[in-house]
C-alpha cells in the first residue's frame, strides 16, 4: 500500500474517534466475553501494556478483580481516554499514536516529561485495535515494538473484529468513494464502515482471517499459541489469538 494512502486511512479513524469518541464509548461499557476469558487466565500481578486501551474498560475490569500489577494504557483518542476518569488514580494512561514513536508519549501528570516505559511487560494486549492499522508495513512495525517490549516468557494477546460474520454489520460497508478513495487504493479485505449514532461517521477496518494472522506472527517472530472465537450472538464476531515470542 502507498504510505500516503495508509496515512489517509489512519486519519479517517482519527477523525472518527475524535468526533464520535463519546458516542462510541457509550456502546463499550462492558467487556466482550472473549476479553473476560483472557482475564480469567491471569494471575493478577502482571505488568500490562494495553494498546488501544479506549475508555479504560480493561483497567476497570482489572481493578474490580483486585489487580496488583502495573498497567499502562495507550490510545490516540482523547475523548475515549477522558472516560477513564478515576481509574487514573491507580492506572497510567497516555495519548499515543501506535503507528508512530511510542517513546514520544507524555506523562498525564507532567505534560512536559516523557513517559518512561518499563523495560519489559509480561503481557501486551491489543483488543480490537490491530484491525484499524492499515498496510503490512505499519502492522509489522507495531508488532516489532510489541515483541521488543515483552519479557522472554511474555504473551501478546489480541482480538480482531469479524464483522463479515454478521449480515447487520455487512450492511454498514460503504464504497471507498465516500472517503475519496477507490478499491485500487486499498489492500484486499480493507473496508470502510459507517457509524450512525450521533451523526454519520466512517471507519477504516481490515478483516483478518487466521491464515493472515499466522503470517503476521511468523514475520514478527511470534508463535501462535492459542486461537479462539467469541463475542456476539453467534459467538463469531471476535477472533482472538495468544502469541508467544519465538
Amino acid at each position: 500500500m502507498d504510505p500516503l494512502i495508509a496515512r489517509r486511512l489512519l486519519e479517517i479513524n482519527r477523525r472518527f474517534y475524535t468526533a464520535f469518541g463519546t458516542e462510541f464509548s457509550a456502546t463499550r461499557q462492558r467487556l466482550q466475553p472473549g476479553v473476560m476469558r483472557i482475564l480469567d487466565g491471569l494471575r493478577g500481578d502482571e505488568s500490562i501494556l494495553d494498546l488501544g486501551c479506549g475508555n479504560g474498560g480493561l483497567a476497570r475490569a482489572l481493578a474490580g478483580r483486585g489487580f496488583s500489577g502495573a498497567y499502562l494504557g495507550l490510545d490516540f483518542s482523547l475523548p475515549l481516554l477522558a472516560e477513564a476518569g478515576a481509574l487514573r488514580e491507580r492506572f497510567l494512561f497516555a495519548e499515543a499514536d501506535l503507528t508512530g514513536r511510542w517513546e514520544d508519549v507524555k506523562s498525564e501528570k507532567e505534560e512536559a516529561k516523557p513517559l518512561l516505559f518499563p523495560s519489559h511487560f509480561s503481557l501486551i494486549t491489543s483488543f480490537a485495535t490491530l484491525h484499524h492499522i492499515p498496510s503490512m508495513e505499519l502492522r509489522l512495525n507495531l508488532l516489532a515494538k510489541a515483541h521488543s517490549l515483552l519479557t522472554p516468557a511474555g504473551t501478546f494477546v489480541h482480538s480482531e473484529w469479524q464483522f463479515l460474520n454478521s449480515p447487520k454489520l455487512r450492511a454498514r460497508i460503504q464504497p471507498w468513494s465516500d472517503a475519496g478513495l477507490s478499491d485500487a487504493d486499498v489492500d484486499p479485505n480493507d473496508y470502510l464502515l459507517d457509524w450512525r449514532a450521533g451523526g454519520r461517521g466512517l471507519r477504516y477496518v481490515h478483516h483478518f482471517d487466521e491464515a493472515e494472522l499466522e503470517a503476521l506472527a511468523a514475520a514478527s517472530k511470534f508463535h501462535v499459541r492459542q486461537t479462539f472465537r467469541s463475542d456476539g450472538n453467534n459467538g463469531q464476531l471476535g477472533l482472538y489469538q495468544v502469541w508467544e515470542k519465538l
